[in-house]
């Protein structure tokens, strides 16, 4: 019986060895900083960012609230300072930077960046839910505005259609889900988000012709 017992208790203590735990993922206190979207603007506006912790070590800076995508990922926008320095200048001259977003594992405690297609760190204003983020990006070609609907772990948008201005932070929906968008000086409009598809609701016709 002692012999069984210590068996027993040799296999569990090897299997709670075996079995990795979630790592510690923590935010510490906000902060308030000074950032101008451009290098000219002589009016910076002020901007809450806090360190990222992963077992107590600080990893990273974050603007905003985290999103749960599942027990053991989420997502947070990144924010960092760069040097403005010129050749000659003495010592660094740090400005805090709106950056993209990251993504955070509990089960390996690993942080990296999430590349969202045509995201603009300055202007776009990610919304998410579930593991889909919509927002309004720039293309990098051309300057020109385009709804988007970014789905994680995929490269390829779902949605990318161009839009004649900008938008603010879109809305999310459940049952069915639905995102609306809301361009500047334009109407709303509202997608339909079915696993890998995103079609437009069936009372709106599309407004213009989805890139690739």
């Amino acid at each position: 019986m002692r012999a069984r017992m210590a068996w027993i208790i040799l296999m569990i203590s090897a299997a709670a060895q075996a079995a990795p735990g979630n790592h510690a993922i923590s935010f510490g206190k906000w902060m308030t900083v000074k950032w101008s979207a451009d290098a000219a603007n002589s009016s910076p506006i002020e901007l809450k960012v806090r360190p990222l912790f992963v077992d107590g070590r600080l990893r990273e800076y974050t603007l905003g609230e985290p999103h749960e995508v599942t027990d053991r990922v989420l997502v947070v926008q990144q924010a960092y300072r760069l040097n403005d320095a010129l050749p000659g200048e003495r010592g660094p001259l740090w400005k805090w930077q709106r950056g993209g977003w990251l993504v955070v594992e509990r089960a390996t405690g690993r942080v990296r960046r999430l590349s969202l297609p045509d995201f603009n760190p300055s202007t776009s204003q990610a919304s998410w839910y579930r593991d889909y983020a919509a927002y309004c990006g720039i293309s990098e070609d051309d300057g020109k505005p385009f709804l988007v609907v970014a789905q994680l772990g995929r490269r390829k948008p779902l949605l990318r259609q161009q839009v004649a201005a900008e938008c603010a932070a879109p809305v999310w929906q459940r049952d069915p889900p639905r995102v609306t968008f809301a361009p500047a000086g334009g109407e709303k409009r509202t997608f339909e988000v079915h696993g890998h598809a995103v079609n437009p609701t069936p009372d709106e016709e599309p407004k213009a012709e989805e890139q690739p």
